[in-house]
């Protein structure tokens, strides 16, 4: 191609922007200990879900589910997976979606209508955020979790005389900091409202929430504590029903093969079992929150496993990335738009593959960082 192509230029200009402000995302392979990984039980390489795989494999000889779940791609295998979530998370139903991202793409994109309104926290997730842009609904974005705020905006603002939604995080997925679900709930009981709750973070680690008359949908991915893929819209046998109707990331994307629910299946059933495995990551998580407090790093409002490295700029955060990888650990380096500007992080992830030893060995690699930051500066 000869000359100036337009186009092509539009994507490099665009590229060395990235650059310049040190947001250019790239491929790598983590290598070192893992402090960014979502398999918060540890049961990605659990020997029963292998098995369960194979077993599936075996008995069922298919590679490919051949289409939709509206077409020749649902399996009994799946009717039976979304039942046993049900009664897992204590719902009346569920249904699986290919990704989180669908899942929650084709709930709020379908079930919200031109005369609702809703309430979305700040720090929502991505696939939040873009779920409520597809909708026509009303949209009031509320400051993170500050529930005075979101009172007073249920209470004077001149709504439309549709249905009112709540949308959050139960933990949320940037900062480790949780969702006061009953206060939410209670604010819905009184102003009408429905409260949708991601538990991507939650589900697998925390015990399910309070089912009320006021909670609409949970959504649970399956690619975090129960070590599988695809995520579930859980909530009444009708609100499925209409999901299977409406949810376009449903309708429209040919479903994964029935070996997949023997994954999730097995998942579960050692999410079920795995007290002691929650009982440790609960106790790394708070041996690891109260050692950085106390040596002065900024981790937020961070309450879970998932503690937020708050650095700041781009610059610095990258520099802390790369000599922590120097060290042998494996750390996310996440910057904007992935979190406001000026809040650029490391999100570190604890899983139950980590010792106490190995988290006193981070922060002393931390610590060495940090000093190494100073003299620099």
């Amino acid at each position: 191609m000869s000359g100036r192509c337009p186009m092509l230029n539009r994507l490099d200009d665009d590229l060395r922007a990235l650059q310049a402000a040190d947001q250019l995302r790239d491929l790598t392979i983590p290598a070192g200990m893992q402090l960014g990984s979502n398999d918060y039980l540890g049961l990605s390489t659990h020997p029963e879900i292998k098995a369960a795989i194979r077993g599936a494999l075996d008995e069922d000889g298919r590679v490919c589910s051949t289409g939709s779940r509206l077409l020749s791609g649902n399996h009994e295998r799946w009717e039976q997976l979304e039942a046993e979530f049900a009664k897992f998370v204590g719902a009346e139903a569920a249904l699986y979606f290919p990704s989180g991202y669908a899942a929650n793409i084709g709930l709020l994109s379908s079930i919200l209508q031109p005369e609702d309104t809703i309430f979305s926290d700040a720090a929502n997730h991505a696939s939040l955020i873009d779920g409520i842009r597809l909708s026509p609904a009303r949209r009031v974005i509320f400051p993170h979790l500050d529930i005075d705020y979101l009172h007073r905006a249920l209470q004077q603002q001149k709504l439309p005389a549709g249905e009112k939604f709540i949308v959050v995080e139960s933990i949320f997925s940037m900062d480790g900091d949780r969702a006061s679900v009953d206060e939410l709930l209670a604010l819905c009981e009184r102003y009408g409202a429905w409260l949708i709750v991601d538990e991507a973070h939650s589900t697998g680690v925390d015990k399910p929430i309070r089912r009320t008359d006021r909670l609409l949908a949970t959504v649970h991915t399956c690619g975090k504590a129960l070590a599988s893929m695809g995520a579930f819209v859980a909530g009444s046998s009708r609100l499925c029903d209409f999901l299977i109707n409406h949810a376009r990331t449903f309708i429209f994307t040919t479903a994964l093969p029935p070996y997949c629910a023997a994954h999730v299946h097995a998942g579960i059933a050692l999410a079920r079992e795995a007290d002691g495995r929650r009982k440790h990551l609960l106790e790394l998580s708070v041996h690891m929150r109260k050692r950085m407090k106390m040596l002065g790093f900024d981790i937020g409002r961070s309450d879970s496993q998932i503690v937020p490295l708050v650095l700041g700029s781009n610059e610095t955060t990258l520099r802390f990335a790369k000599a922590l990888s120097s060290s042998g650990f494996a750390v996310s380096a996440i910057r904007p738009p992935s979190v406001p500007v000026g809040t650029a992080r490391l999100r570190l992830s604890l899983n139950t593959n980590l010792s106490f030893t190995d988290i006193d060995s981070f922060l002393d690699a931390l610590i060495e960082t940090r000093d190494t930051e100073l003299v620099r500066e």
